[in-house]
């Protein structure tokens, strides 16, 4: 994936404007309109807020944003406030089951670290929302922390809760780099929410400093980790995997796997949301790629700027 940021918009606009534009744009996509300060932490380059706030207000008072209640939006809709607070407000009590998701998690061999991802990240959810999460394991024991892990999947279906444990994404700590580097990759990364884990995070979001060249205002949240508690079972378990069998075990088991879902794959199966089920997979990092959504996300976000760009061309936005 090539290096994508921020575009500019018209020439017309200031470059504060235009950063505040086509951060708005990349929230569009996702129908989620912005408060002041979310806009700002999105920004692709650093301002003085003072800047920063009298752009934002000339934005709005010639008509090129909107705002309802205490949400920026490029469309003049109204619901799109309502469908946030709504949101918000059934995030709230999804996140709140996430803790207790991730106080189970932590316990289970091999895993390091565990956080909140995708939109629940961004404080959103309907009654169609998963609990998305993002793993952090040992090294070189992901996929036996993954095997065990999705044993417990397979139970949660027997009591209609598997939407509560979509471990979608994991890495280990033999890499903790994100390859993708682009807006959306720094933006996932700089909303997980960390839940379990806080020393294991700490490296992760160091080993992604990158994400500061596309959001050098944006502070990574460590503080809402918990510190990893040293459990006896747990650390029994892994000494007894703690040999060449144990990397045997682990390497074939993501053999397995990999078959398994380019079978899913090749037979066009469907999952939950009615997207076909891929999964891109390596010794070191597992992750779902429904319909290469993040290329596509790219493309439609690069589209909608540029014609941001052709419609402000010339524009007389003081």
């Amino acid at each position: 994936m090539q290096n994508i940021s921020l575009p500019l918009i018209g020439k017309s606009l200031s470059e504060i404007k235009q950063n505040i534009l086509a951060t708005l744009a990349y929230f569009d996509l996702f129908k989620y309109p912005l408060t002041r300060a979310e806009i700002y932490l999105f920004l692709q380059k650093k301002y003085h807020y003072d800047f920063f706030d009298d752009a934002l207000r000339c934005l709005l008072n010639n008509g090129v944003i909107y705002q309802f209640d205490r949400f920026f939006t490029l469309r003049n809709d109204h619901r799109l406030a309502v469908r946030r607070l709504e949101g918000n407000k059934k995030a709230d009590e999804l996140i709140a089951i996430a803790k207790r998701v991730g106080s189970v998690l932590i316990r289970f061999p091999y895993v390091r670290g565990v956080a909140v991802s995708g939109s629940l990240s961004k404080n959103f959810a309907d009654e169609q929302s998963d609990i998305d999460l993002f793993i952090i394991t040992a090294k070189n024991r992901l996929w036996i922390a993954r095997s065990i892990m999705h044993c417990l999947k397979k139970l949660s279906f027997l009591v209609n809760k598997e939407h509560y444990y979509c471990m979608n994404y994991y890495i280990d700590e033999q890499d903790l780099r994100i390859a993708e580097k682009n807006i959306y990759t720094a933006i996932e990364i700089g909303t997980l929410i960390p839940l379990e884990g806080d020393i294991v995070f700490e490296k992760f979001y160091l080993a992604n400093a990158w994400t500061r060249e596309f959001l050098p205002n944006k502070n990574m949240r460590v503080a809402s980790a918990k510190t990893a508690k040293s459990l006896f079972v747990k650390r029994l378990f892994e000494l007894v995997f703690d040999n060449p069998l144990g990397n045997w075990i682990d390497t074939l088991l993501m053999k397995i796997t990999s078959a398994r879902w380019r079978k899913k794959t090749i037979q066009q199966k469907l999952n939950s949301h009615g997207e076909v089920m891929a999964m891109v997979t390596g010794k070191h990092f597992s992750k779902p790629d429904p319909k290469n959504f993040q290329a596509n996300l790219l493309s439609k976000y690069e589209r909608k700027v540029e014609l941001l760009s052709k419609y402000y061309e010339g524009s007389p936005v003081q």
